[in-house]
């Protein structure tokens, strides 16, 4: 391809651009996606000077380099528009109008979807659940969220692009983060001071903390539900390697689509998730602690920052905590860069040490050999708030709310059709049931539980109750009710799994293409008895063969909906015989449209293909 003026940057800019970078992330190799963030907030792409230079002044190969940055969404190897607006491509959101709104803005700004506009001021695509279903339509610009789109809003922008005005100086309530806390139990209601849990953690002593969790039967928000005492107990017996430690992840990808709740706790708990993450380096004996943030979330990251300042300030990081001798520890936030399956621990493992997001083979688990070798404990950001309380009020205490397998609360993320979406906190044991009434959703189809990996479930189902023994959940509920079709609510989580897709596996990489696929085609009118079946098939063939729960989650929402809403399916593939996907003559419309032909001799009749 020949090269254009938008692709030329002067040397002098990318050395001085890389250079920067290295010097924020003292031109360690582990760091990175930092290092290619950072590069890129200050040339706006990473041009093949700036990625050639990286490898050489980290003594890399260029290939590792070019293999990191094309791996994450937010990186980008080709020009994009000095407003990079990315709309929230999920279907709670696409619910809200979406769609029409990014139409709308590539109108007014002329400007194809994934095209850049003349001049280069303006690029407008699609991403991934950014995490504000419940105030949606949302988007980024620059990295920026914007909440409560409009048509209103959308003009405004649009000119305010076209004046190439500064983010800054947009209106502050574009910007707006609703917080919609509805319903609060023991977390959310939570007043612990900075710092209260900690002492008395200090004055029982680690073996004590740690016996403290495993009285309270805490188990892992991040959907898997593993015990987070048996967890530190591994990590806490695992030797670390010479001249190495433990360490401390918080989990902070929310990825899943119609998740927020993290993003919540965040904004309002940070002491809580910091100091839960301190505890967990207190009960392992632990020194070195990361946050990994989510891109999506990157407006938070000044307010974690200062979060982390004050608590040094406060003697509740860095050396000698709370004069405890011995107890030093402290947290790098590490930011994602678009990336769903670096929520996995081993992907997130990866990723923090400046690698693709690609999930290991296990074993070795990450509590014995994890972050550069090291024992490694990685809990959600819901897993290590609830900590604090633990270690505050005790075991028993916490034991007491919810069920005897499923203790404490769950937060949970309502999105969809309900009169008050937002973050409820129930005790587990709440039916599904209760919870739609306790959001004001009406007329209920079917509820998505546990977001895009999670379960659909039907009417006669809501009366499981929120437990791992029942209907575990990673904390997203989306709600549908009867105007809507269950097909393209199952359509889009294929299209959100395969753009996901890491490409490890063979069985996820192809499957999942070919789910997408195969749901186009039923969407496309093509749809034949016989896709029915196949689809079938090829969902049992992710779920049985993929590498890691990526791959086999992504089968869950068509194989419930084949079960559930069958009608939803049928009704797309009405012919008893198999139809080809391939139009060969779509295929030819652009021939037509060059040649300026359109008479019946250019066309392909049907049964001629």
């Amino acid at each position: 391809m020949a090269q254009t003026l938008s692709d030329i940057v002067a040397p002098d800019a990318v050395a001085a651009a890389v250079d920067a970078a290295l010097a924020e992330n003292r031109a360690d190799p582990t760091r990175l996606l930092q290092i290619l963030i950072a590069t890129q907030a200050r040339l706006l792409w990473l041009p093949a000077p700036a990625i050639t230079l990286i490898a050489a002044r980290l003594g890399l190969s260029r290939a590792r380099v070019e293999g990191v940055a094309g791996f994450y969404s937010f990186l980008y190897q080709s020009p994009v528009g000095r407003y990079r607006a990315l709309f929230a491509d999920n279907i709670i959101e696409n619910m809200q109008g979406a769609r029409a709104l990014m139409a709308l803005l590539c109108e007014k700004l002329g400007v194809a979807p994934g095209a850049l506009s003349r001049g280069g001021a303006a690029s407008v695509d699609y991403t991934s659940c950014i995490g504000m279903s419940d105030q949606g339509p949302s988007m980024l610009v620059n990295g920026r969220t914007l909440t409560a789109l409009t048509p209103q809003r959308i003009e405004a922008i649009a000119a305010l692009i076209q004046a190439e005005e500064p983010l800054e100086r947009w209106p502050a309530e574009f910007f707006a983060v609703a917080d919609n806390i509805r319903r609060r139990d023991m977390l959310l209601a939570s007043r612990l001071a900075p710092g209260e849990a900690m002492r008395r953690a200090i004055a029982l002593g680690p073996e004590a903390l740690l016996a403290e969790v495993k009285t309270s039967n805490l188990r892992g928000r991040g959907g898997a539900g593993f015990s987070t005492a048996q967890k530190w107990a591994f990590c806490r017996a695992a030797e670390p390697p010479e001249g190495g430690g433990r360490v401390v992840v918080c989990n902070a990808d929310e990825g899943e689509p119609g998740t927020f709740k993290d993003r919540v706790l965040l904004t309002h708990y940070a002491d809580h998730v910091f100091e839960g993450m301190t505890l967990a380096a207190y009960a392992l004996g632990a020194s070195q602690g990361f946050l990994y943030l989510r891109g999506e979330y990157l407006y938070l990251r000044a307010h974690l920052e200062d979060v982390l300042a004050r608590r040094r300030r406060e003697g509740l990081l860095g050396c000698g905590i709370l004069g405890a001798d011995g107890f030093d520890f402290d947290i790098d936030i590490h930011l994602g860069a678009g990336a769903y399956v670096c929520g996995e621990e081993t992907a997130l493992i990866e990723s923090l040490e400046g690698k693709r997001g690609t999930p290991r083979i296990r074993p070795p688990f990450p509590v014995t050999r994890g972050y550069l070798g090291q024992p490694t404990a990685v809990n959600n950001v819901e897993t290590l708030a609830l900590v604090t309380l633990i270690a505050a009020h005790g075991g028993d205490a916490f034991a007491k709310i919810g069920t005897p397998q499923s203790t404490g609360t769950k937060l949970l993320s309502i999105s969809g059709d309900c009169a008050a979406p937002g973050v409820y906190e129930f005790p587990f044991g709440a039916t599904i049931a209760e919870v739609l009434e306790s959001c004001g959703a009406r007329d209920v189809q079917a509820a998505q539980l546990g977001g895009a990996a999670g379960v659909t479930l039907a009417p006669a189902e809501f009366s499981r109750r929120i437990a791992f023994e029942d209907a575990p959940t990673a904390g997203a509920l989306m709600i549908f009710d009867n105007s809507r079709d269950m097909f393209e609510v199952a359509h889009n989580f294929a299209h959100f799994f395969a753009h996901e897709s890491c490409g490890f596996c063979t069985p996820c990489r192809v499957g999942t293409a070919l789910l997408k696929d195969s749901l186009d085609k039923l969407g496309a009118g093509r749809g034949a008895l016989p896709d029915l079946a196949e689809i079938d098939r090829l969902d049992r063939v992710l779920q049985r063969t993929s590498h890691c729960g990526l791959g086999q989650a992504a089968a869950n929402p068509v194989l419930d909906g084949l079960k559930k809403f069958h009608s939803a399916y049928a009704m797309r593939a009405r012919r008893p015989d198999f139809q080809p996907a391939f139009s060969l003559d779509e295929a030819l419309a652009p021939a037509r449209a060059l040649t300026g032909r359109d008479d019946a001799f250019a066309h392909f009749a049907e049964g001629e293909e």
